[in-house]
């Protein structure tokens, strides 16, 4: 399902610095696994992360999704590739406060022209699924911590993807809430979701879901 193949990713600060984030990276993810990526703030998992889902292009080396060659997608192509195969749950969730739970739920289906009860059915799916029905009609900025979690996780899911990728997505939660969203994890698992976490919260080591724990320390693999 996800391979990295002698990955490099190198950033330029200036011209006289440049920061190498990943060395040497090989990765294979099967499809219906639930990968974590451990390691320290700053050790290359959120980078990861973002070659996976063709946020960013590898300086050296190539990532495969499926049959699809994204870093080697131009920036087109790799917008239709996420829309139509990647649920991304951000550290700080990336909710729009102004905009209502539904409004921001169903925010990735603006650029595909839907007919708006497809729409709605969409939104039934995930409201239900991630049990916030009752707050559709609320403001994103008047939820709690976990409430806004699950939007984002509707979110993420409301074109049914097939990869889930989650950067540090109980860094802002206490452990009740974490372990809320780790059913969430097993419920998605179930479906045959490919699910990728980036997380150093111990929470997730060792858990009977986990398939794969992939420790990473400076950009190269422990």
């Amino acid at each position: 399902m996800i391979k990295l193949i002698d990955i490099v990713k190198k950033y330029e600060v200036n011209k006289n610095n440049i920061v190498t984030a990943l060395k040497d990276i090989n990765i294979e993810i099967k499809e219906g696994e639930l990968v974590v990526l451990k390691g320290a703030s700053g050790s290359g998992k959120s980078t990861i992360l973002s070659l996976i889902a063709a946020l960013s292009k590898p300086t050296s080396g190539e990532v495969i999704v499926g049959d699809n060659r994204v870093s080697k997608f131009p920036d087109n192509f790799a917008s239709d590739f996420r829309r139509d195969n990647i649920g991304f749950v951000f550290q700080k969730y990336n909710l729009i406060p102004t905009l209502s739970v539904k409004e921001n739920i169903i925010l990735p289906l603006l650029p595909m022209n839907l007919h708006v009860k497809e729409i709605e059915t969409k939104l039934e799916r995930v409201l239900k699924m991630f049990h916030i029905e009752h707050k559709a009609n609320q403001l994103v900025k008047n939820l709690s911590g976990g409430e806004q979690q699950r939007v984002a996780i509707a979110r993420a899911n409301i074109n049914t993807p097939k990869i889930i990728l989650a950067d540090e997505p109980t860094a802002n939660l206490d452990e009740k809430l974490s372990l809320h969203f780790i059913d969430m994890l097993k419920e998605l698992k179930a479906e045959g979701k490919t699910i990728v976490v980036a997380t150093h919260d111990p929470l997730f080591f060792g858990l009977d879901i986990v398939d794969k724990e992939i420790e990473i320390h400076q950009g190269v693999l422990s």
